[in-house]
């Protein structure tokens, strides 16, 4: 065999260069070979995959071989797209582009390539959330004019009658008034979103952020929920407006307890790490920027419903009796105006807020890796 050029690198590490995840099945449906792509989104090494038939490593009934079975029949590449390969195993919801190709050399083998979407679809789903707190903002803003000073009135004119009614109407009155205050209460929690002022940033250390929300709950709705941490000491300082990232994460925290709901065995896990790779642009800039920290917020509780899960971050959108809708809308506002991306996975058991945001950098380090 003729020897390849010493410039040349070999198949495999061409193979493992790649960031889709590659393998090849015989016509037996046994895993011939996989990149360390394929390593990691099955969570298993190449040498272990080896000993498995495809259909082990694959949820029961997975399109992905009834793919493989069109194109042993067809002798033709096949394509698929936005294909869920999630499992209890894999984890969550793991959409995919999908594409099998037949082997000329081997009777019945395949080559696979699994493309996942996670990436783009945080995006859009991230663009979709910043849609929604702009609808939201202009619904306060109006809220505000028209809603609050007509219920002043009602409320004063509800205070005046309390004065001449006998007392078994003064009742009617004080609900009257509690109403009102209630409804001015709602629309200055909405108000919120017709904030339009620039964020003022700074560097945060975010395990300051997650330490102190954390001692919030321990000490009030959350007191008897087990805490575990996972956090990566070495990360860099977010770029981020304290408080509102304080406000992120206890409404995030809030909703996981909430979720348990006094769960004998119900946990809290609070990690942090360094995810590079992602970027998306910061409202009002031209420049885009890296979103390597990531923050997760996970509960033991029931999970989401997944019809209501697309729908998690839009406003008025709630699964609790005496919720608003509110919160979650607000956390999508807040990371959007960081620049960041807030997503959730969720199945019984598990449920994962997970938010990606900006390291802090200095100016002249700023200027220096702009285009």
């Amino acid at each position: 065999m003729t020897a390849l050029p010493r410039h040349m690198p070999n198949h495999e590490a061409v193979l493992n260069a790649l960031p889709h995840a590659i393998l090849s099945v015989d016509a037996q449906g046994r895993v011939l070979d996989a990149n360390m792509a394929a390593e990691a989104f099955f969570d298993v090494s190449a040498p272990m995959m080896r000993r498995n038939l495809i259909k082990d490593l694959l949820p029961f009934g997975s399109p992905l071989l009834a793919l493989i079975d069109q194109v042993r029949e067809r002798n033709a590449p096949v394509n698929e797209y936005r294909v869920d390969l999630g499992s209890p195993r894999l984890g969550g919801e793991r959409h995919v582009d999908i594409q099998v190709a037949p082997m000329q050399d081997q009777s019945g083998g395949v080559v696979i390539m699994l493309q996942e979407r996670t990436i783009a679809d945080k995006m859009d789903r991230q663009l979709t959330h910043r849609g929604a707190a702009r609808s939201v903002t202009a619904l306060a803003a109006m809220l505000a004019h028209e809603i609050k000073n007509p219920l002043s009135g009602i409320r004063g004119a509800a205070q005046l009658l309390e004065q001449s009614v006998e007392d078994a109407d003064r009742e009617l009155t004080q609900l009257i008034c509690e109403e009102a205050d209630r409804i001015v209460k709602l629309v200055d929690r909405m108000e919120v979103f017709s904030d339009e002022r620039p964020v003022a940033r700074s560097p945060v250390n975010i395990h300051v952020v997650l330490e102190h929300v954390k001692k919030l709950a321990q000490s009030g709705f959350a007191r008897k929920i087990k805490f575990i941490e996972d956090y990566d000491p070495s990360l860099p300082p977010v770029h981020a407006n304290k408080d509102q990232l304080v406000q992120v994460v206890l409404n995030l925290v809030k909703n996981a307890a909430e979720a348990i709901d006094g769960e004998a065995d119900g946990e809290i896990t609070m990690t942090t790490g360094f995810k590079p790779g992602v970027r998306l642009s910061v409202p009002g800039s031209s420049s885009r920027v890296s979103l390597p920290i990531e923050v997760c917020i996970k509960d033991s509780g029931p999970g989401v419903a997944p019809d209501l899960l697309p729908y998690l971050f839009d406003p008025f959108v709630t699964t609790k009796t005496s919720g608003t809708g509110l919160g979650l809308a607000l956390v999508a506002k807040i990371v959007g105006d960081h620049g960041g991306i807030v997503e959730c996975e969720s199945q019984n058991k598990r449920t994962v807020f997970r938010i990606l945001l900006p390291m802090y950098r200095s100016d002249s380090e700023a200027k220096r890796l702009q285009p």
